[in-house]
């Protein structure tokens, strides 16, 4: 570069631009910069400078990267799942989504090889989510193959697996499934090293775990379960003792059963249940048959779709008062330690339910079994068995074009699939902790 250029753009530089708007909003103190081109957004910053389309704000990109000066690419924000959403500027686009939203098979084909296939766009849409709510099964099959991830949900907290049993493809109910079994099997393996680690860093203790629910109706409390957990851990191992072994039709079915972590075992070997009364043990691995996960595919396009989050934005700790007159802070003595007591406030369990793909007859059935339990029925008694459900006529194709849904406003995506049937209730909760200086785990441990 010549210095004559250089000293063009030092004064250019003083001049309000267009890409001015693009640094206001670039937050340094969440995101960082990325000098010389490289750190943790590295492929974003590719995909933008691949782009077919080249623009004056790639051009300013690339001399400043010359030059060892930082560029902002974009603001990058979290979403409520605690994903990353990178939230595009005017020339930074999402090739990936938008092959996938056009249905172009062989330009995926092309592009997964170089392209990150779990980045969500502005609404949190990952590519999987957009083929899925399409019904573009050749895509999201193609994505499948290549590992995309299953469990990521959505700005609106739903879950590619979601979405597939709303457009009601068996097919590819079954095949999301399946993935996300394996994913996360996999997922388990990966955290053993650091299981193992903690495990090992970590003091052997016994533990006790008192728990029990309560409930404002008369009587009720004494019919809900409590129990008392014991943990003991040695090394590597981990025993759970517990005698609440099942709560079903308003029931407990009491027992003695321990859970027997194993960390110097093989993995398929390391975890054992065990009935002490029937004397008699069981080791837990992976194994189903074809027959159970097609028995899970019709239970899941039969039933609501659920999705539960706890929301923690509001929540308060305030020290737990005694007394009429003279109110006091609480401080009690549990078990051997003398503990101070707090209020935990906010706590708002926000769950949203969907059912557009669900037949009236269905909504009945499953709202008399519900009924039948609630009083003290069993599933025996409603012959509750699965049925083999067909896939369902497919939704009226997407009008929509790629330029639309991408610039439409964040929050407010447009609606894709079928019709959007959908419930939502939130319930306010509070809880009591009693905290100890004296205690002998602290809260990293």
């Amino acid at each position: 570069m010549t210095g004559e250029k250089i000293r063009t753009m030092r004064k250019d530089h003083n001049k309000p631009n267009k890409n001015e708007e693009i640094h206001d909003t670039y937050d340094e103190t969440s995101t960082g910069t990325i000098p010389n081109g490289t750190g943790n957004h590295l492929k974003s910053n590719k995909a933008f400078q691949k782009s077919e389309k080249t623009s004056a704000l790639q051009q300013q990109l690339n001399e400043n990267n010359i030059n060892g000066n930082p560029s902002p690419i974009g603001t990058i924000v979290n979403d409520n799942n605690k994903n990353p959403i990178i939230l595009s500027t005017e020339d930074l686009d999402f090739p990936v989504h938008e092959c996938v939203f056009k249905g172009d098979v062989r330009r995926l084909s092309s592009l997964i090889r170089t392209h990150s296939i779990s980045q969500k766009d502005v609404h949190g849409n990952t590519p999987l989510h957009l083929a899925v709510m399409m019904g573009h099964k050749e895509c999201a099959l193609l994505l499948l193959a290549h590992n995309a991830p299953v469990k990521l949900k959505n700005a609106q907290g739903w879950s590619p697996l979601a979405e597939a049993i709303s457009y009601g493809d068996r097919q590819m109910i079954t095949a999301i499934l399946r993935k996300l079994k394996q994913q996360s099997r996999e997922s388990v393996e990966d955290k053993r090293p650091k299981l193992l680690k903690a495990l090992k860093e970590l003091g052997d203790f016994y533990l006790e775990l008192h728990w029990d629910f309560q409930s404002w109706v008369p009587l009720l409390s004494r019919m809900l379960p409590s129990d008392a957990c014991k943990i003991y851990k040695q090394g590597l191992n981990i025993r759970l003792d517990t005698t609440l072994i099942d709560f079903t039709d308003m029931k407990c079915q009491r027992g003695d059963l321990s859970f027997i972590f194993n960390g110097e075992a093989e993995p398929s070997q390391s975890f054992v249940v065990l009935d002490n009364e029937a004397k008699v043990y069981q080791r837990i691995h992976h194994e189903e048959s074809e027959m159970e996960t097609e028995e899970e595919v019709d239970i899941l396009m039969g039933s609501d779709v659920y999705s539960a989050t706890l929301s923690t934005k509001s929540i308060s700790f305030s020290r737990s008062q005694i007394g009429w007159l003279f109110r006091e802070d609480k401080t009690e003595r549990v078990g051997n330690f003398l503990a101070d007591f707090y209020t935990v406030n906010g706590l708002v369990l926000e769950s949203r339910k969907r059912r557009e793909h669900l037949s009236e007859e269905d909504i009945l059935r499953n709202k008399a079994i519900m009924e039948s339990l609630s009083k003290g029925g069993s599933l025996s008694e409603q012959n509750f068995e699965p049925v083999r459900r067909l896939s369902l006529t497919a939704p009226a194709p997407n009008t929509l074009s790629w330029e639309e849904y991408i610039t439409s406003e964040q929050g407010k995506p447009p609606h894709l699939g079928r019709e959007l049937v959908c419930k939502e209730s939130k319930k306010n909760f509070k809880a009591s902790v009693a905290m100890s200086q004296d205690f002998p785990l602290g809260i990293e441990s």
